[in-house]
């Protein structure tokens, strides 16, 4: 990284500011030596560095469009918090919209356009882009959907890449082009640019077919299963594509210790690209050799109709509507919104033996409960399988918990505590 891109020049990090010169406007970069990364020690300017180094690709993902904002104003070692509702202090030229939310609520989210709204955006270190997938100028017709790809615990990058494989092999199948990206996590992401003609209803309704398809082509290592007891593989996410969801879009710098970043890929790069190749301090370099994977993501909008009819043929076959959303109303065609743990049978016997061992603000607070109860439990402990610990995000109306939930499937009974486990309880 160079001199400038590791904030040289800048000596402290308490109570000093900076301003930026960007494209026209003057950006004020406030504590641009606070530390957001500990573990390369990068800084917020090196933030405002990278997203300015990357803008084109990065307003191509994320530009012209709602953005969720996901702040770390302390850095990824702390707690971050979401905010829909843009900072009521803010300079002229950052533009809003006007979102309403299933739940009935409004909030005027930021739409960037320029650099230097990408810039303001990392003076509020917001490490990731949360774009909602319309235009702020059609709020109710999304021009893209999202494939996500997320694996379950234990399932290593190679079956990652495999499923991608599957997912573009369907979407030849139906005329569509799939423009994949790491996730900057664990998973990928393929995006496919549509045309302005459906509403999110039906969006959703074209990724469950297209997840249910995969999986019928793939059933061992792909599942379109909404509840965690029930996933096996890599989950192909169809409820991304619901009203109000959102992901990191293309070049969001992800809070990993190593600051990875969400990278386009030419499907020529799947089978050999590594996640751990692509962070804030060397996506840059790439991106001023080879420009934007995604260049030309906007050329070739398609068509959601084959899409469509294999879902009236799913349905026609039985393969109704999939679970929601908690959060969402009740949908016609849903089925019961139970998790298969809590489903009960003619005898009151639940499906899936699952219990919950931990809570935590975070995801390391969590963890570390998750490790006390293995302490406790030993020879329980010997016997689960990556699988069968569900790590889940609970996300209220301004930040994120979680809870850690075991399935005890592959423990004997005589084994399993005789009492359902909950986190605010000793086992």
């Amino acid at each position: 990284m160079s001199a400038r891109a590791r904030g040289a020049g800048i000596k402290s990090s308490s109570g000093e500011s900076t301003t930026r010169s960007i494209g026209g406007y003057e950006v004020p970069i406030s504590n641009p030596g606070k530390v957001l990364f500990p573990k390369p020690k990068y800084t917020k300017i090196n933030l405002v560095d990278y997203y300015l180094a990357v803008a084109d690709g990065a307003l191509r993902g994320a530009g012209g469009r709602p953005n969720m904002l996901v702040r770390f104003p302390n850095g990824v070692a702390a707690p971050s918090f979401y905010q829909k509702r843009a900072p009521e202090s803010r300079p002229p030229w950052i533009e809003v919209v006007t979102l309403r939310f299933p739940s009935g609520r409004t909030a005027d989210e930021v739409v960037p356009r320029t650099p230097a709204s990408l810039a303001w955006l990392a003076n509020l270190a917001c490490l990731e882009l949360h774009p909602h997938p319309v235009r702020a100028e059609d709020l109710d017709h999304p021009d893209e959907l999202r494939v996500d790809l997320d694996p379950v615990p234990g399932i290593k990058w190679p079956q990652v890449r495999e499923v991608a494989q599957v997912a573009r092999a369907v979407l030849d199948d139906v005329g569509l082009i799939g423009w994949p990206k790491t996730s900057g996590s664990r998973g990928m992401h393929i995006y496919v640019r549509i045309e302005r003609r459906w509403e999110f209803d039906d969006v959703r309704r074209a990724a469950l077919a297209l997840a249910r398809e995969v999986e019928r082509r793939a059933p061992t290592i792909a599942t379109s299963k909404w509840w965690k007891e029930e996933r096996q593989g890599v989950f192909i996410d169809y409820n991304q594509n619901a009203k109000d969801r959102t992901i990191a879009s293309a070049y969001s710098v992800r809070p990993t210790p190593d600051a990875r970043v969400s990278a386009p890929l030419s499907w020529e790069e799947v089978d050999a690209a590594d996640p751990a190749d692509f962070t804030l301090a060397t996506m840059p370099k790439r991106f001023a050799q080879i420009g934007d994977r995604h260049a030309a993501i906007d050329d070739r909008p398609g068509s959601l109709d084959r899409l469509l009819e294999l879902s009236a043929r799913q349905e026609k076959g039985g393969q109704g509507d999939a679970p929601w959303p908690p959060h969402y109303r009740k949908q016609p065609g849903e089925p019961p919104r139970v998790q298969p743990s809590k489903a009960r049978s003619g005898a009151r016997v639940s499906k899936y033996p699952l219990i919950e061992v931990s809570r935590g603000k975070d995801k390391k607070e969590a963890l570390a409960g998750l490790a006390k109860w293995k302490k406790r439990h030993p020879r329980i402990a010997k016997l689960l399988e990556p699988a069968d610990v569900l790590v889940d995000q609970m996300r209220g109306r301004s930040s994120a918990w979680y809870r850690i939930r075991i399935n005890l499937q592959r423990v004997p009974e005589k084994l399993r505590p005789r009492t359902p486990s909950r986190a605010r309880k000793q086992v």
